[in-house]
C-alpha cells in the first residue's frame, strides 16, 4: 500500500461548542456536510472573493475530543491560525497550531488504515487520488513507504491544484483554483467571507482563467512560475509539474483562440498538449475545434 507523509503539511485545531457555527461562517464548504468519516476541502477567503488559505476540514469524534482539524500549507499554519483568531470575537472557540504534535498522510491504490491510526477519510477533492489521513508526529515515518514525489506526481496527473504550489494565496479565485469543480465550494450553504463574489462568478460563468493539466513534449515539466506563450501572447503561468505532465494557470478564450488559429502552446518553451480531466464540466480550450474537425 503506497503512503508519503506529506512534511510540507500542518495542522490547525478549531475547537469549542461554537467551534462548528464559527468556521461555517467563515470558509467555503459546509460545514453539515464534513463528518468524523469524511472530509471535506474548503477555503478562507479576502472579503474580495480570493484564496487567503485552503485546507481539507476534518472532524475529531466526540470521544477523542471533537473539534476540527484544517490540513494546510505547514508553512502557512500560524497565519491561518491568526486569522482565524482575528474572527474569534466572543465565539467560545480554541484555535490552535497542532503543526508540531500532528502530521498529515496520504496513501492510494488500497483502503485506508483504521480510525485508530488517526483522522482518516477518502480525499473529499477526487476519489481517484486515495485517502488522506492526520496522525500524531512520531507516527508519520510509518506512513512513509514512498517518497513525497511518487503523491506528487499522481496528484499533477490526476489535475488536482495545491494552494502555494499552483496558485498564489491572495491572488487566486476558487473558480480558477478549480474548488468549483472539486468540491471545494458549496454553493447551497449560507454566507461566508466572499460569498458574492464567489456566486456571482457561478451564476454568471465569468471564470476566464482557470488551472488546467497539460502533457509536455519529450517528458520533461517546466518549473513553476514561468510564462505559458502562444505565439506572442501570454496565457499564464505554469504550476507544479512532474514526469511530462503538469498544471498550467492560463486564459481560457486565449488558449482557445490559440488552438484554433493552429498555434502551439508553449510553457517555459517547451510545447505542451492541454488534457481535459473527465471530472471538468466547464468548457475547455479546443473542444469546439475537435467537434468541427469530428463534423
Amino acid at each position: 500500500m503506497p503512503s508519503a507523509h506529506l512534511a510540507d503539511r500542518g495542522v490547525v485545531r478549531v475547537s469549542g461548542e461554537d467551534a462548528k457555527t464559527f468556521l461555517d461562517n467563515l470558509v467555503t464548504c459546509d460545514l453539515d456536510r464534513v463528518s468524523p468519516q469524511r472530509a471535506r476541502w474548503g477555503a478562507l477567503l479576502t472579503p474580495q472573493g480570493k484564496i487567503l488559505f485552503d485546507f481539507i476540514v476534518f472532524e475529531a469524534p466526540a470521544e477523542i475530543g471533537g473539534g476540527y482539524y484544517l490540513d494546510v500549507a505547514k508553512v502557512f499554519a500560524p497565519d491561518l491560525a491568526k486569522r482565524l483568531t482575528f474572527y474569534k470575537l466572543r465565539a467560545k472557540v480554541t484555535i490552535e497550531d497542532r503543526s508540531d504534535a500532528l502530521a498529515v498522510a496520504a496513501g492510494w491504490e488500497a483502503p485506508p488504515p483504521g480510525q485508530e491510526a488517526g483522522l482518516i477519510s477518502e480525499d473529499p477533492r477526487l476519489p481517484e487520488i486515495g485517502w488522506r489521513a492526520i496522525v500524531a508526529a512520531e507516527d508519520a515515518q510509518e506512513f512513509a513507504t514512498v517518497p513525497v514525489e511518487e503523491y506528487q506526481a499522481r496528484r499533477i496527473a490526476l489535475g488536482i491544484p495545491e494552494g502555494g504550489r499552483d496558485f498564489l494565496f491572495g491572488d487566486a479565485f476558487p473558480h480558477e483554483a478549480l474548488m468549483d469543480q472539486l468540491h471545494g465550494v458549496d454553493f447551497d450553504k449560507g454566507c461566508y467571507i466572499g460569498q458574492e463574489v464567489v456566486s456571482r462568478m457561478q451564476h454568471r460563468g465569468t471564470a476566464r482563467t482557470r488551472i488546467v493539466p497539460a502533457i509536455y513534449e519529450g517528458g520533461f515539466a517546466a518549473e513553476a512560475g514561468v510564462e505559458v506563450v502562444a505565439g506572442e501572447k501570454n496565457l499564464g503561468k505554469t504550476g507544479t509539474g512532474a514526469r511530462g505532465r503538469g498544471l498550467l494557470m492560463i486564459r481560457l478564450d486565449r488558449a482557445a483562440d490559440a488552438l484554433a488559429a493552429g498555434e502551439p502552446i508553449r510553457a517555459g518553451g517547451i510545447p505542451v498538449t492541454l488534457e481535459k480531466p473527465a471530472w471538468v464540466d466547464f468548457p475547455f480550450p479546443g473542444e469546439a475545434e475537435a467537434s468541427v474537425r469530428k463534423a
